[in-house]
């Protein structure tokens, strides 16, 4: 694949997740209707700490110390402070595919990157699974937001 379309099938799915979750109230987001962590707002908040670990960590080297915020695959990086709001969490996650654009600009699709977890990968499956891990949790964000706006509806 050409990285011009990699590029616009990343955006559009970054464009997806935010755009979920963007109508939604501060409370609303931060609804958890599964046993999971999994919110709305939960789930930006993972995209980001996502966005950290293979583009800053992975791609740019970064140590974790050195990333701009959460940059670990684990539990803690759905976990949202209850002083920060959705619109500061979109914020978060928009600066950190900001510098993850910065990043890739800097790989070409056949470079090898060392995962702290995974090992070794190339820029091209770390790409496609960017692409995959953001259109799931779009689609996660999708369910969840329906299912809240039609709740709130027939109360």
């Amino acid at each position: 694949m050409i990285r011009r379309e990699w590029d616009a099938v990343l955006e559009s799915n970054r464009a997806a997740l935010i755009g979920a979750v963007r109508p939604l109230t501060d409370e609303q987001s931060r609804r958890r209707l599964v046993p999971s962590l999994t919110t709305p707002i939960g789930l930006i908040k993972h995209c980001a700490a996502a966005e950290r670990v293979w583009f800053q960590r992975t791609v740019g080297g970064l140590a974790e110390s050195a990333c701009d915020g959460y940059a670990r695959g684990d539990d803690a990086g759905w976990t949202v402070p209850p002083g920060q709001t959705l619109a500061q969490v979109i914020a978060e996650y928009e600066a950190a595919a900001d510098r993850s654009r910065a990043i890739a600009r800097t790989a070409a699709d056949d470079d090898i990157f060392v995962h702290y977890r995974r090992g070794a990968v190339s820029f091209a499956w770390i790409y496609a699974h960017m692409i995959e891990e953001l259109a799931r949790h779009a689609g996660h964000a999708d369910i969840l937001v329906e299912q809240i706006r039609t709740a709130d509806s027939v109360r």
